[in-house]
């Protein structure tokens, strides 16, 4: 089956152009594209119906080039700038580990049945590799420093060559000091798209979850922390800075989940019932697919999670631990909720010039004294809450963003904006009597 180069751009990174070396693209020569020589890798239903390229949130995926019978990428191992809330206020910034300049590094896209050629570039201060989680190749080809292959030392590039036998959602990480390689950033997502074809789905988001510990004032990554994080992330972003997922209704939406990080998570979807339809084990025989609103990703799993979105709206996804919808949290902070502090607050002043009591009421006055700069926190460090929608404070961060659902989108992809309910659809105010009662 001959296609057209249109045809081959369509088919969610069945095709894939040019060359990433380092940070520039390298044109390739011009030649016949070997996928030519594989089946449609969608099924011919889904091909007219325009099957979606995979979106990663807040990221891209990498392009490559054929050349002697591979699809070929270049990873550039490196130290860079990472900005947790591009755009927003209080930022924190820091000094990661990625690759090709971002963490996540770029996602890899390619076919089941095709051979990858992926050249590594050190430029890291110590040795590294890269394990492919989920994949099946040839031992030599796993990754793993010390037992595989030696490891890669700094300003070296070496290459990885092996054949896709199985298709599903996968990532790469390091498999050398790993704990603190991974707990800076060094990781990145690889799809695989099944060779015979799959079940159309009209948008394809992807993410991968991570935690990280930057201790207030300070700019890189604590590796030695194991449990008490204080950021949570999809894509090394938090929100409100993550991206929105936006899809017209009635389209068929997958959500691909991947967790790096050192906790489950219970990821959940406002509005949906959704299936959970593969993982890093490929795509799950249908008579497998359960229906849930929350679905747990453990640690090292992926997970598929596929839904028609046939009701308009702004629908919330996240992660149902609800410290993991927040940023800076100071574990070891003593509750002071309920505790009268007016004339504490007022004596501790006369030592601490400044000083604001939190939290007597609760926690939701710490987004708004932070918007209205009357509590300016420790360098380097973000707001525990942050985004406003259109109703006020979300009070969230973290491991959160939105689903907006419309009938139309704006045909250049941006933000349409928060979703406008038809009357009588919205709940209401009936009383401002704190003893109200039912008659």
């Amino acid at each position: 089956m001959k296609l057209s180069r249109r045809q081959l751009l369509q088919g969610g990174g069945a095709a894939l152009a040019g060359v990433v070396a380092t940070q520039a693209s390298v044109a390739a020569a011009p030649s016949p594209h070997p996928l030519e020589n594989f089946p449609d890798p969608l099924a011919p239903a889904a091909r007219k119906a325009g099957q979606a390229p995979v979106t990663t949130l807040n990221g891209r995926s990498l392009p490559a080039r054929w050349r002697d019978g591979a699809r070929e990428f270049h990873l550039v191992a490196e130290e860079i700038e990472h900005d947790f809330a591009p755009g927003q206020a209080g930022i924190t910034r820091i000094k990661a580990w990625g690759y090709n300049g971002t963490t996540p590094g770029p996602t890899l896209e390619a076919v089941e049945g095709e051979r990858v050629r992926i050249y590594l570039t050190n430029r890291l201060p110590e040795h590294t590799s890269i394990h492919w989680h989920g994949l099946l190749l040839p031992a030599g080809m796993d990754g793993v420093s010390g037992l595989t292959q030696p490891p890669i030392p700094p300003g070296e590039t070496w290459v990885y060559e092996f054949e896709l036998r199985n298709h599903g959602t996968f990532f790469y990480h390091p498999h050398a000091d790993e704990l603190l390689q991974v707990a800076t950033g060094m990781m990145g997502l690889f799809i695989v798209h099944p060779r015979g074809g799959e079940d159309r789905v009209d948008r394809d988001f992807a993410m991968l979850l991570h935690n990280w510990s930057v201790h207030p004032g300070t700019y890189r990554p604590d590796p030695s922390v194991m449990t008490d994080f204080n950021l949570w992330t999809f894509n090394s972003t938090v929100f409100p800075a993550i991206e929105p997922m936006l899809v017209k209704r009635g389209e068929r939406v997958r959500i691909r989940i991947g967790n790096l990080s050192m906790h489950d998570h219970p990821m959940h979807l406002h509005g949906f019932r959704f299936y959970v339809t593969g993982g890093d084990g490929g795509r799950w025989p249908r008579h497998t697919w359960h229906p849930e609103v929350t679905a747990l990703v453990a640690v090292g799993q992926t997970r598929d999670l596929e839904f028609v979105a046939d009701v308009n709206g702004d629908w919330a996804f996240h992660c149902h631990k609800a410290h993991h919808t927040m940023n800076a949290m100071g574990h070891d902070i003593p509750n002071p909720l309920g505790v009268k502090q007016q004339d504490l607050a007022e004596r501790i002043r006369e030592v601490l010039p400044g000083y604001m009591a939190m939290g007597e009421h609760g926690m939701a006055e710490h987004q708004v004294h932070t918007d209205m700069g009357h509590m300016e926190g420790p360098e380097n460090t973000m707001p525990m809450m942050m985004g406003e929608g259109p109703f006020g404070k979300l009070e969230m961060g973290g491991m959160f963003t939105v689903v907006k659902v419309r009938d139309d989108l704006p045909k250049d992809g941006s933000d349409p904006g928060w979703y406008q309910h038809p009357k009588g659809t919205q709940v209401r105010r009936v009383s401002q009597d704190p003893s109200f009662r039912l008659k």
